[in-house]
């Protein structure tokens, strides 16, 4: 029987492109409603804009009033879609803009899916983990109570939904959990694979690295803090002391994913420069900004050791793909990774703020590399088991929204 599922996401497909294809293929009718669309196959893409919204007198109420701005938005393209004849069976939507505030006023018979990412918590969380960049006062936990309303009135309107990891489903208020399940967003680990004749030419150094070559990797979508980038810096001139043969190849945009700008102005990686870069090899230290897809899955298939450090915080999709790649993976001990890599079976974990440890545990990695195939193959097989795109986790997030 032919249904109808209606994605809302501001960014379409974040998260969502892959079922949506799987649904469209299936035969069923696909619509995705956001701010900015790509394309995606079988899935007619709906965009609605939003007006700036007023200033609000009080400065707590900023955020707040910009996502009921959204969502207003929102709503009147979903009724745009209700009064053409488009009225959903299921409504699949991230809640963490704004976008499912009104969907119950719009689509009121429709079965509606929370993609739950994140619930903010002020204790065992992203919330004041880093002293360094810490802002807790009563201001800042009342602005998270605020942020968090929006996920709260999405819960208590929902059906249902899912979170990407264990640790992130287990932030959810206790209240709610039980109507959630945990279903991770899928790496295609037939296209991520290791390749022992993958190589990345550095065009601007001269420079052609190849799987066996000393190759640290460091890959985010933004350079900042939240994912460590701090650490990672102080960490690197004891590293490329004790390593005089290996390179560093840094994945990132000069942008702000998570977190704030530094208060001094500038980018992150120009005040990690000036804070380490004169005792840096800059010869060795290649920043190479974002890639395209396959550019980036040969730098992490010729990777010696991948470095990720993450806050408590929503776990990035290049931990799982670095595993999946079969790189030996220094990860930090916090629990969204603690989730993934277990110390010394599929990788090896520093406590975040240990930049001693992350030297000493890079280094012998690079050391001892030649005798830990059985960590890189561990690392393989957890990716394939638990994560896999096409036999893991699409068919169990596909039942999930088509079950209804």
């Amino acid at each position: 029987m032919t249904r109808r599922f209606l994605f809302i996401h501001q960014n379409f497909p974040g998260q969502f492109g892959h079922v949506a294809v799987a649904l469209a293929r299936d035969g069923h009718e696909v619509v995705a409603l956001g701010i900015t669309l790509r394309d995606v196959p079988g899935v007619r893409g709906v965009r609605y804009t939003v007006e700036p919204p007023k200033q609000a007198a009080q400065t707590l109420a900023q955020e707040h009033e910009v996502k009921v701005v959204r969502g207003l938005a929102c709503m009147q393209a979903m009724a745009g879609l209700r009064d053409e004849g488009f009225v959903p069976d299921t409504v699949v939507v991230h809640p963490g803009w704004g976008e499912a505030l009104f969907v119950r006023d719009v689509f009121p018979a429709a079965r509606m899916l929370v993609f739950a990412e994140f619930f903010y918590r002020t204790e065992g969380s992203d919330f004041a983990f880093d002293p360094e960049f810490a802002h807790d006062s009563l201001l800042a936990r009342a602005r998270l109570r605020l942020k968090n309303g929006i996920h709260l009135h999405a819960l208590d309107d929902c059906d249902g939904g899912y979170s990407p990891t264990h640790w992130q489903h287990s932030q959810l208020p206790a209240l709610h959990r039980p109507r959630f399940d945990v279903v991770f967003d899928g790496i295609d680990t037939d296209l991520v694979r290791p390749d022992p004749l993958a190589f990345v030419q550095l065009q601007r150094a001269g420079v052609r690295l190849a799987a066996g070559d000393e190759v640290i990797t460091f890959v985010n979508r933004n350079l900042e803090p939240y994912r460590g980038f701090h650490v990672f810096m102080r960490a690197l001139p004891g590293i490329l002391r004790r390593r005089p043969r290996a390179r560093v190849l840094i994945v990132g945009s000069d942008d702000v994913s998570y977190g704030s700008k530094p208060r001094q102005g500038g980018t992150w990686r120009q005040v990690m420069l000036a804070e380490v870069g004169a005792d840096l090899p800059m010869d060795r230290v290649h920043f190479l900004g974002r890639l395209a897809y396959a550019d980036y899955l040969r730098l992490i298939q010729v990777s010696a050791c991948h470095v990720y450090l993450t806050y408590p915080f929503v776990l990035s999709w290049s931990c799982i793909e670095s595993l999946a790649a079969g790189c030996l993976v220094v990860g930090s001990r916090t629990p969204p990774v603690e989730e993934v890599i277990e110390h010394g079976v599929n990788g090896f974990l520093v406590d975040f703020f240990d930049v001693p440890g992350w030297v000493d545990r890079v280094c012998e990695v690079l050391e001892t590399r030649s005798a830990l195939g059985a960590v890189r193959d561990a690392a393989r097989r957890t990716a394939v088991e638990r994560y896999d795109l096409a036999r893991v986790c699409l068919p169990r997030v596909k039942a999930l929204i088509a079950g209804g």
